[in-house]
């Protein structure tokens, strides 16, 4: 390489991870958006479940073939990309695997385990293609994916099959020049090469110099690709390979089912109960802040982990295969839920850019514009939904969220679930029998 090319390849990587970084300050300042919420405790099962979920794919290999497959993609990627290090360097001084004479025998076996990492990792992508666009599994095929999350997939699996083959044509044309007669330019011989060696002889009866131009081709596409999928992640169900490390962290340790209180009706609610308590006592309300809501019924009013979960998910719909509201033939749909609220988080944060870093009002919100009363009150709070997640999403507690605004802010729950509430406050039991009445079932047996 030129130094006109080392100068370019410098300007490319900047350029490339300028943007990605304002893209992920973006993300940062989306989720902050949200109530905050204390997720510090117990820091050695947080550890645990990000070793385990996040980089053990534990519960991702509970479905065999889809997990396996997703590990080979996975640690391929993870992996592959190591080289990446070496590549800026080269890119940087016009080295050639600049490595390789200070890692010996063991700059071989990387080589080595890159090239059957990437075999795997075509087979694996293919065989995703497949499930998707010829069996069309139930899941991939429900109306959550219409639009721009079927096409995003497809996308993803034509990205990294053409990053794949251009990093194997690479180090095949690589392999060609390092074996040429008496030595060509810069190249010499380094790295073990299993499956490079089988499309090297593509190149034989092709001048030096011709493969030298198509070794600087592969060499700068793959380099370029790779700083272009970095930055779609951005747009892309494909970001969770970056959050679904925090996700796992900072999921929540609560056991399934235990549901949090709101602070203020708790306090409200001690007061009622304590015979000894002023309720005239209470602190002064501050008139100039911004009147307290019950639930939500925007992403503001969520909490920032469940904004960073709408983030992290991919979209996979293991949630909603295993919903039993979805399987008989309810709107709700908890991978749509997760994706709405996505979705809504990225155009508040674009009203934001738009309006030089204010929200401005937009007449929207995430209940009813996006998502529907009728697909809240379809969940049966069973947790499915969470158990299934391999990343350890929550779509319940966005769901139980905006169930409690609609509830206690709109008063707008079904004509059954009001009439158990109104049998509770009147007789302190769901049923419609008074108070001295409502334990005469035991006597029956």
């Amino acid at each position: 390489m030129s130094y006109l090319d080392n100068i370019l390849f410098a300007v490319l990587l900047i350029v490339g991870f300028g943007f990605f970084a304002a893209s992920v300050k973006k993300i940062i300042r989306n989720i902050n958006l949200g109530v905050d919420v204390d997720r510090k405790d117990n820091p050695k099962a947080r550890w645990k479940n990000m070793a385990l979920i996040a980089l053990g794919q534990s519960k991702m290999v509970r479905r065999p073939v889809a997990g396996i497959l997703h590990i080979f993609v996975y640690v391929g990627f993870v992996i592959i990309n190591i080289e990446l290090l070496e590549i800026i360097i080269d890119g940087l001084f016009g080295t050639h695997r600049v490595f390789a004479p200070h890692l010996g025998v063991v700059y071989d076996v990387l080589i080595a385990s890159f090239e059957i990492l990437a075999i795997l990792v075509i087979i694996a992508v293919v065989t995703f293609w497949i499930r998707r666009n010829v069996i069309r599994l139930k899941r991939f095929i429900n109306s959550d994916l219409n639009g721009f999350p079927k096409s995003d997939a497809n996308y993803i699996l034509y990205f990294e099959t053409v990053l794949m083959i251009l990093f194997l044509l690479m180090n095949a044309s690589d392999l060609h020049l390092q074996n040429v007669p008496g030595g060509y330019s810069h190249f010499h011989k380094a790295g073990s090469y299993p499956i490079s060696q089988f499309i090297a002889p593509i190149f034989n009866g092709t001048s030096n110099e011709a493969v030298g131009l198509l070794f600087e081709v592969f060499w700068w596409l793959h380099i370029v690709g790779i700083l272009v999928f970095m930055n779609y992640l951005y747009f892309s169900k494909h970001l969770h390979i970056l959050l679904a490390f925090p996700n796992t962290y900072f999921a929540n340790l609560k056991p399934e089912g235990q549901f949090d209180n709101l602070a203020s009706v708790t306090k409200e609610v001690k007061l009622m109960m304590d015979p000894n308590a002023d309720p005239f006592a209470a602190a002064p309300v501050d008139e100039n802040a911004a009147p307290s809501k019950f639930g939500a019924s925007d992403v503001q009013d969520l909490n920032w982990v469940q904004l960073l979960n709408a983030y992290t998910c991919t979209e996979c719909g293991r949630c909603t295969s295993s919903c039993p509201a979805n399987q008989t033939g309810k709107k709700l749909s908890p991978r749509k839920i997760m994706m709405d609220t996505r979705d809504r988080l990225t155009e508040v944060g674009k009203n934001i850019d738009a309006n030089k870093g204010v929200f401005v009002p937009d007449n929207k919100s995430l209940l009813n514009d996006y998502i529907t009363p009728e697909e809240l009150w379809a969940c049966t709070s069973c947790n499915a939904c969470v158990e299934e997640c391999p990343v350890n999403i929550s779509p319940l507690s966005i769901i139980m969220d905006m169930r409690r605004y609609l509830v206690m802010e709109q008063s707008a729950a079904p004509m059954s679930l009001n009439a158990m509430m109104t049998n509770i406050e009147n007789n302190g039991a769901p049923w419609q029998y008074s108070q001295q009445d409502r334990l005469n079932w035991k006597n029956e047996n």
